[in-house]
């Protein structure tokens, strides 16, 4: 708990206890690594974040970025903090060793991840674009754009952004207007502007790789339309050094109520000079390249929250066991000392609601993790395309249910330091209002909602539905064998088996009355995220239980306890919530969607 960042003995019992990840090193890419360096670099990571992140995390909110001089400003401590994260290796670790990476798995790099995260969420989301930006080139680059760009991707001194909204589009991509006009030579000029980029000008690094959106020439409307070009904001010479500007021009900067770490800009493209970029790919497939950076920034923002839900709930344990407040309602003697606030049983609610969304969703974003490993280096081809379809099922569920449950969370960390939580004394008002533009970027999420129920529901003939499914069945059967649990597996497994059944019943509506239909989505992703939370903390409990009895020690045997025991509150407070959501989509309730324009 050393730096109230993420607690260091819950991610060990996720990573191998809970999840085994060891059995990643039966395969022939991690085959020369061992559980003694994923501690090492757990550490380090956690040093790093506690030495170089966390310090400035209040500093660089409150000195925001600026433009002086027609240059951006940032805190200083950004640059040094993320050239230590770099020179560590982070930014290349899951790459291919041959490349200057670790070849680490995915969900070893994620778990190091979070530790930067809880530290200072502003500050590492310069790396995390960068990572991400680094992981499309990889996948859909040429070799000779692999070549130029990757490594100084990958060892810190170029940064990575992803461009996509423009100011009269927002999150509607199909009316995104750039253009992109082909040159003689293959590449193409760009003009249009772009809004809402992170991290889109700054002098942290020696060049920043954009990857933009745009159409060519009489391409089709709509998203169909989109083409994905590789945009550098200064061009590289012969010796792929950058020098000459590209056109890359800011024409603003937008002031946000949290994040403000991040530079957050409006650009112009082939404004004043030629801004030149080189076609990723094919032409409109632009938005087909673009979700291997958009799902892992989904999934990236879900973990984000997550980290703030758990820095923020372990603060407001440290207060709740430091603070002494009132005495207890049967002991009212005024001459008796105060008790601490963490005797009192609201107080406990509230804690008990933060432990849920941190370590549990912290397990589902493990989990997620694992799932990408399974889909690049699973031996069973069918276990890769599985992995697949599960967790693109997942992914608007770990970005929405995750981001709304931690601001939630962040907002009882408020509640529990009183009135203080409420003054810049205290982090956690920082917190929240740093996790409250996580439901919106990446895709409203409102917008993850319709694409949970209008698309990934029905995705290769109900595949990835069934694969969540079966998810959950699998860990009720784990479980109804485990004295203690086989309540909560009954319990699970009949919400389940009512949210299959609607389930069943919303394809066809989706396909007669779509519209009417998804104005209920988000009721939805209520219950398809109580659910699968739930499932989560079923899993935890059961090994929990399996690990109690060869517990060492009155600490084990607390924190494995205090497993059995969320999972309690869990199906005692939250899984309820799935039924009034279940309930509404079975009316067919369209209030919403009837409700005329003019009547508001």
């Amino acid at each position: 708990m050393t730096g109230f960042l993420i607690g260091d003995r819950d991610l060990s019992f996720l990573l191998y206890e809970h999840f085994g990840i060891e059995k990643l090193l039966e395969r022939s890419r991690f085959r020369e690594q061992g559980r003694e360096s994923y501690d090492a670099i757990l550490e380090t990571a956690h040093r790093i974040a506690v030495e170089k992140f966390r310090p400035h995390n209040r500093a660089s909110d409150l000195d925001e970025p600026r433009i002086e001089n027609g240059r951006v400003v940032v805190h200083p401590e950004i640059g040094p903090a993320i050239a230590a994260f770099s020179e560590a290796g982070f930014a290349a670790a899951h790459h291919d060793e041959a490349l200057g990476g670790m070849q680490l798995p995915w969900v070893v790099t994620q778990a190091a991840f979070a530790y930067f995260q809880a530290a200072n969420l502003a500050t590492v989301a310069y790396p995390f674009l960068t990572i991400a930006a680094g992981n499309l080139i990889a996948a859909h680059g040429t070799e000779s754009q692999k070549a130029r760009f990757l490594p100084p991707l990958m060892d810190g001194r170029f940064f990575g952004t992803m461009m996509l909204s423009e100011p009269h589009a927002g999150s509607s991509l199909s009316d995104v207007r750039t253009s992109a006009s082909p040159l003689d030579d293959g590449r193409y000029a760009l003009t249009g502007t772009k809004m809402w980029i992170s991290g889109g000008e700054h002098e942290l690094a020696e060049n920043i790789v954009h990857l933009v959106l745009a159409r060519t020439p009489d391409s089709p409307s709509g998203v169909k339309g989109l083409s994905l070009f590789l945009v550098p904001r200064y061009r590289l010479e012969e010796d792929d050094n950058p020098r000459a500007e590209n056109g890359v021009v800011l024409a603003g900067l937008n002031h946000k109520m949290g994040y403000r770490g991040t530079v957050n800009t409006v650009i112009n493209l082939g404004e004043e000079a030629a801004c030149i970029g080189e076609l990723i790919g094919t032409e409109h497939r632009g938005l087909t390249y673009m979700f291997h950076m958009m799902n892992e920034a989904r999934i990236g923002v879900g973990s984000g929250a997550v980290a703030l839900a758990y820095t923020g709930y372990l603060h407001s344990l440290d207060y709740a066991k430091a603070r002494p407040q009132g005495r207890h309602p049967d002991g009212k003697d005024p001459a008796s000392p105060q008790i601490p606030l963490i005797e009192h049983a609201d107080i406990r609610r509230m804690l008990l609601l933060q432990k849920a969304v941190a370590e549990g969703g912290l397990a589902l974003c493990l989990e997620a993790a694992l799932l990408v490993d399974d889909q690049r280096t699973h031996p069973d081809a069918d276990a890769r395309r599985d992995a697949g379809f599960l967790l693109d099922f997942l992914t608007p569920i770990l970005k929405s249910f995750l981001s709304d449950r931690a601001l939630e969370a962040n907002d009882a960390a408020i509640q529990i330091h009183g009135g203080a939580g409420y003054t810049r004394d205290f982090p956690v008002e920082q917190f929240w209002r740093d996790n409250r533009l996580n439901p919106i970027h990446e895709g409203a999420n409102g917008i993850q909602a319709i694409d949970l129920m209008g698309r990934k529901l029905g995705q290769a003939d109900g595949s990835s539905f069934a694969l969540f499914i079966d998810s959950i069945a699998e860990t009720v059967g784990n479980a109804r064998v485990v004295g203690g649990l086989a309540g909560h597996a009954t319990a699970l497994e009949e919400v389940t088996l009512r949210f299959a059944r609607l389930a069943g019943q919303l394809l066809p509506a989706l396909r007669q009355e779509p519209r009417r239909t998804l104005a209920n989505a988000s009721a939805f992703m209520e219950a398809a995220g109580h659910i699968i939370l739930a499932r989560a903390w079923l899993a935890q409990a059961a090994t929990a239980e399996r690990l109690l009895p060869a517990a060492d020690g009155a600490e084990e045997r607390a924190f494995l306890n205090g497993k059995i025991e969320t999972c309690g509150f869990v199906f005692s407070w939250l899984l309820p919530r799935a039924e009034p959501a279940l309930n509404l989509l079975e009316s067919g309730d369209d209030t919403v969607f009837r409700m005329p324009v003019d009547s508001f």
